[in-house]
C-alpha cells in the first residue's frame, strides 16, 4: 500500500461521522495516532483505537498526577 492510499484511507476514516463518538475519535483503520479535530482551531486528538495513544494519555497526565500527590504529601508531612 503507498503513501496516497494510506492517506485516501485516512481522510475517509476522518470524515466518517461513526468514528467521532462524543468529539472521540476511534478509528483502527486510519494508522495516524495524532489527527486534528474536527473544528481546525480546537487543536488536535488522540486515535483511541490505537495503543499508542493510550500510552500518550498517560505521558500526558501522569505528571499532573505525581505534582498533585507530591504537593499532598509535602503539605501533610
Amino acid at each position: 500500500m503507498d503513501q496516497q492510499e494510506i492517506q485516501e484511507i485516512n481522510d475517509a476514516e476522518w470524515n466518517d461521522p461513526t468514528n467521532w463518538r462524543w468529539g472521540v475519535y476511534n478509528s483502527p483503520r486510519d494508522a495516524r495516532v495524532w489527527v486534528s479535530k474536527p473544528i481546525p482551531w480546537m487543536g488536535w486528538t488522540l486515535n483511541f483505537a490505537h495503543r499508542a495513544a493510550w500510552v500518550w494519555l498517560f505521558a500526558l497526565i501522569a505528571p499532573a498526577i505525581v505534582v498533585a500527590i507530591v504537593g499532598v504529601v509535602v503539605a501533610a508531612g
